[in-house]
């Protein structure tokens, strides 16, 4: 069901500030300079808060696992970009190896092109959440129709393939605008993020990429982690493939317990 969108304090300051910006100008024409610097001003902050992944200055932004989760000493794999036919399929058989369960974030474009495997990750027990359908690299200049038209396609996608209708949604990159989170409420859709991020689309040295993921873990973490469109390393094998192993076996030993976004906040 669709959600009633609230906007968030920054957005509700925005439309005050459009608001005595135009009055100013309609009870004094000559203040049109000052107005026009307040609006300027007001945009460069919406564009800072977007360009911010983990921000949750434009709506809610899950980040972090919430507490009743970090009590129960979970934390959440997400894995972006899939479903890749060559990597996908790998990772899923080192999670079902350590009875990990993994949200996977795909591209209703790709899901389309592997919709089998698409549902072997749910068969598997994992989750399949939203990505976009285009996974565009300008989605964050994207306007409100295009918004909906890009993860409405992919919502529909995903759903239709696997069964399982997605709960959460995540931009290209993180990156959004203040047109996002109404569109999100509309198809009772949660922004999610991340806590930690290996930059491993581009990072080929796996010994960095772990690192980045366990300096400091600890329960509650969101960690992400790319099948698609990985890096390699300089043997050529996908990143996520020469870490993931070592990377469950930190998580054990710490005696972490990996899940779903949908689970962690049941």
């Amino acid at each position: 069901m669709p959600q009633r969108w609230k906007p968030s304090p920054t957005i509700q300051m925005s439309f005050a500030v459009h608001g005595m910006a135009s009055l100013a100008v309609l009870a004094t024409p000559g203040h049109w300079p000052w107005a026009l610097g307040a609006l300027a001003a007001n945009h460069l902050v919406l564009t800072a808060a977007g360009l911010l992944p983990r921000s949750s200055l434009l709506g809610a932004n899950l980040n972090r696992l919430p507490a009743a989760a970090r009590a129960r000493r979970e934390i959440a794999l997400t894995i972006d970009d899939g479903p890749d036919p060559e990597v996908t399929p790998r990772v899923l058989d080192l999670l079902d190896s350590a009875g990990t369960k993994a949200s996977f974030f795909c591209i209703g474009s790709r899901a389309r092109r592997s919709p089998a495997l698409c549902r072997e990750i749910v068969a598997r027990g994992h989750r399949i959440e939203n990505h976009g359908d285009s996974h565009s690299r300008a989605f964050a200049t994207f306007g409100l129709r295009r918004i909906g038209a890009d993860i409405g396609a992919a919502q529909h996608t995903l759903t239709d393939i696997t069964g399982q209708v997605p709960r959460f949604f995540r931009p290209t990159a993180g990156l959004r605008n203040p047109l996002l989170d109404p569109v999100l409420a509309r198809l009772d859709l949660q922004l999610a993020s991340w806590t930690r991020r290996p930059f491993d689309g581009r990072e080929g040295d796996p010994q960095r990429v772990y690192q980045r993921l366990t300096s400091g873990l600890d329960a509650g973490d969101i960690l992400l982690m790319h099948d698609g469109y990985a890096a390699r390393t300089p043997t050529g094998e996908a990143v996520i493939l020469a870490v993931l192993p070592r990377l469950l076996h930190t998580i054990a030993a710490h005696r972490l317990n990996p899940v779903t976004l949908t689970t962690a906040l049941t």
